[in-house]
């Protein structure tokens, strides 16, 4: 069987860096060592000196709008996406048509992913019956085939239905990943109104809570507040809220996501809960629309924009480069913590599978959505100029995006 040997790689993972060479066969991380000797002819060689190596990222919000919405993104662009952006595991959120709500919905995704996806890509199942917040779904014969729970695009208004839903998925032993939005809010409020009620929930049914995207700095004080009293809560931010604040704000599509982008003093609150690690992950929120759904201005522009194909380039020149974190820290937001948060698997250890991903931190190019595998050109950070260019990722060992 060939192999394949990549030399003179820097490892990254959360916890540090080191330089070694990696030995991949049979779709599995085969030898980790300063220096692998004894291949044949017949073994690949890379030599990536100079470059970073990390097991592959994993994005636990992501909408790939099959089935559905395919003309929006497949499973097919929106995983070549990821692979394209050093991702080999992403989440599928449940805004489909039928919505993920049953065995029978989530297996129809299921076929198209076992079809087309050349990573691993994990469905999540709605918390409510076609996500229409009425109707607790049947959680127990869910949650084995499922990454989680979640309404996402709209909070569960009821609390009473959230409730019961979450004694359910706690039965279940699963999670609810939570967008949380109060309608009746109406302001920036209504995302840490809501915020603040899951919280109590989760404490009161034992039900893990997840809180995706989050925005403002009201939410990063209940979530400090939530840790300290030791309950079983976890958060996810996105790029553009940790680059971005209203000041940067054009009326323009691009910018349209929900929830908004908020203010300079929300921004500087995310940094700060990134820095102190109340911030547990980095998410895209990678939603895809057709270019007539974003070129209808601010207002009218549908909300979601692209974000996998950026994030790792995007974070790194925004983030590292300017100091804010280590770049193992946001290894440890982009790859290690969703995996641990949400059970996905995957280390950067021998005899695991070969999901990795190689970037070269010296490159230097404009984000230009020409370039996408995404449907979707929709992209707040296009002609930005940043470092960090993926050049290889590999699923179970085998190539499934290049430039080297």
């Amino acid at each position: 069987m060939n192999r394949l040997l990549l030399k003179n790689a820097t490892l990254v993972t959360g916890l540090g860096a080191k330089v070694a060479d990696v030995m991949i066969e049979g779709g599995k991380i085969a030898q980790i060592a300063p220096a692998i000797s004894g291949f044949s002819s017949s073994d690949r060689i890379i030599d990536l000196k100079g470059k970073m190596l990390s097991y592959g990222f994993a994005d636990v919000h992501v909408h790939f709008r099959e089935p559905g919405f395919s003309y929006k993104e497949t499973i097919a662009t929106g995983s070549a996406a990821a692979a394209r952006g050093g991702y080999t595991c992403v989440c599928t959120m449940p805004n489909l048509e039928p919505a993920p709500d049953s065995l029978e919905n989530v297996a129809l995704q299921q076929r198209i992913i076992e079809r087309d996806a050349v990573i691993d890509v994990r469905p999540f199942a709605s918390i409510t019956k076609s996500r229409a917040g009425e109707e607790a779904v049947e959680a127990v014969a869910l949650a084995p085939v499922v990454a989680g729970f979640s309404d996402d695009g709209c909070g569960v208004q009821s609390c009473a239905v959230m409730k019961e839903a979450m004694e359910r998925i706690a039965a279940a032993g699963s999670l609810v990943s939570a967008h949380c939005e109060d309608t009746s809010a109406g302001d920036a409020l209504s995302e840490s109104a809501e915020l603040a009620r899951n919280i109590n929930l989760s404490a009161r049914t034992g039900c893990r809570l997840h809180a995706c995207h989050l925005s403002t700095k009201e939410s990063m004080v209940l979530m400090r507040q939530a840790k300290e009293r030791g309950l079983s809560v976890s958060c996810e931010t996105a790029p553009h809220y940790l680059l971005f604040s209203t000041d940067d704000v054009k009326d323009e599509g691009r910018f349209k996501m929900n929830p908004p982008i908020g203010t300079p003093a929300d921004h500087n609150a995310l940094i700060a809960a990134l820095q102190d690690g109340i911030i547990d992950a980095i998410a895209t929120d990678h939603a895809p629309h057709s270019e007539e759904e974003k070129s209808r201005g601010f207002k009218k522009s549908l909300s979601g924009i692209v974000g996998l194909e950026t994030a790792f380039a995007a974070c790194y020149t925004g983030l590292v480069l300017k100091g804010v974190i280590s770049l193992e820290r946001l290894i440890d937001l982009l790859c290690d913590a969703p995996r641990r948060i949400f059970g996905l698997g995957g280390a950067l250890e021998e005899g695991q599978s070969a999901d990795l991903t190689v970037f070269d931190l010296d490159r230097e190019y404009v984000i230009d959505p020409e370039e996408f595998a995404t449907k979707g050109r929709s992209c707040p950070f296009t002609g930005m100029k940043v470092r960090g260019r993926c050049l290889l990722t590999l699923y179970r060992g085998e190539i499934v995006y290049s430039e080297i």
